[in-house]
């Protein structure tokens, strides 16, 4: 039962410029994903999916394999999760590798966990799911979401649900994008990262933080360093 961590990291990412190798508290951020993955002892094989020769370079530093680059098509900004996953797992499978199991762990999650990833494997495999993730609860109801209309006032988007209650409302929740783990041939036949037997480990609001800006990128630092400090 082999098990693949796949770290995709693209070498030109626009918003935050080299992001992928951008220090995080004084080391690269994707040093984080590599970390957790390798030192969670699930994996045959940790590896970094990326065109750059320099995201390769500090990648095996931290001890990652990188066995390939990735193609020029799979490099582009419409190239999605999937694409890339399809393509290393291609690649392995000509050099006559097999994962029954993968984990697809971001390179921007520095929050991810081996404990975290451990809990998740066990539970994917407890309960027979296709794919598991992270995700956590909005922190106000979603159904009493607002807009602003042409006028430039203020009107709810479902006028229906003005008069109940906030805690009457079912819980909604986002994903936290910090890795999705699955049965490999599931993912690669259905083409999508999860299926209608997907399950979920909840993680608290503290647990992550989505990083797109410089802005994002200093209230994560913060969250991670007090995270730490009181864990």
């Amino acid at each position: 039962m082999k098990k693949l961590a796949i770290i995709p990291a693209r070498g030109g990412s626009k918003r935050i410029p080299r992001k992928n190798i951008k220090l995080f508290l004084g080391k690269p951020i994707i040093s984080y994903s590599i970390e957790a993955a390798i030192s969670s002892g699930l994996f045959d094989e940790v590896m970094v999916s990326t065109e750059d020769h320099e995201i390769a370079k500090i990648a095996k530093q931290y001890g990652a394999k990188v066995p390939f680059l990735r193609s020029t098509k799979n490099s582009s900004d419409t190239a999605t999760t999937i694409d890339v996953i399809a393509e290393v797992t291609q690649k392995y499978s000509q050099l006559g590798l097999e994962f029954e199991y993968t984990c697809c762990i971001y390179s921007c999650a520095p929050f991810v966990t081996k404990e975290v990833l451990k809990k998740s494997f066990c539970k994917l495999e407890a309960e027979k799911l296709d794919c598991i993730f992270p995700l956590t609860k909005y922190g106000h109801p979603i159904q009493r979401a607002l807009k602003i209309n042409i006028k430039g006032y203020i009107e709810m988007i479902d006028p229906q649900n003005m008069q109940i209650r906030t805690q009457d409302f079912e819980p909604s929740y986002h994903d936290l994008g910090q890795f999705y783990f699955f049965k490999t041939n599931e993912v690669i036949s259905n083409n999508q990262l999860w299926t209608t037997n997907t399950g979920y480990i909840e993680l608290a609001d503290l647990e992550s933080h989505d990083i797109d800006t410089e802005y994002d990128w200093e209230i994560a630092e913060f969250k991670f360093k007090y995270l730490k400090k009181n864990q």
